[in-house]
């Protein structure tokens, strides 16, 4: 019988512990998101007494570009672009300085502007390589 209460016990503290866990894990995943939600660049910017998001909704959609970027990595390098590509390029570099140096400091902006830039690069570099290198090399293979 005593056996069979220390087991009983000891499955209660191990559910009453697994549960504080839980309950801790819960409370700093809601302090996160409270503090994400009320950041001066999070999704509730307080403008003149009305709410506008748009330090934090404007990078967060300007993500699709460098999706959309990342999905062109399987189209053929002739098809790419190099106005667009060094457009990509610039913007983000130029806005991932200017997310450094603003108050308050807008890390989705930085983040979403250094992926830009990375896919620029990549993109440009596909075309430079297709457009200049794969013919020099297809020269010194004929002769």
């Amino acid at each position: 019988m005593r056996a069979k209460n220390l087991h009983k016990q000891t499955r209660e503290e191990s559910h009453s512990h697994a549960l504080r866990e839980t309950e801790t894990a819960e409370s700093m995943a809601a302090s996160k998101l409270q503090a994400l939600w009320n950041h001066p660049a999070g999704p509730k910017t307080i403008n003149n007494s009305c709410i506008v998001a748009v330090h934090f909704w404007a990078p967060t959609f300007k993500w699709g570009i460098s999706i959309a970027n990342i999905a062109d990595f399987s189209k053929p390098p002739e098809n790419l672009s190099y106005p667009q590509q060094v457009a990509v390029t610039c913007t983000g570099l130029i806005w991932s300085r200017y997310s450094t140096v603003i108050t308050p400091k807008n890390w989705n902006l930085f983040a979403v502007n250094l992926a830009m830039a990375g896919t620029g690069l990549y993109q440009l570099s596909r075309k430079l390589q297709h457009d200049y290198f794969s013919e020099a090399q297809a020269v010194v293979a004929q002769e």
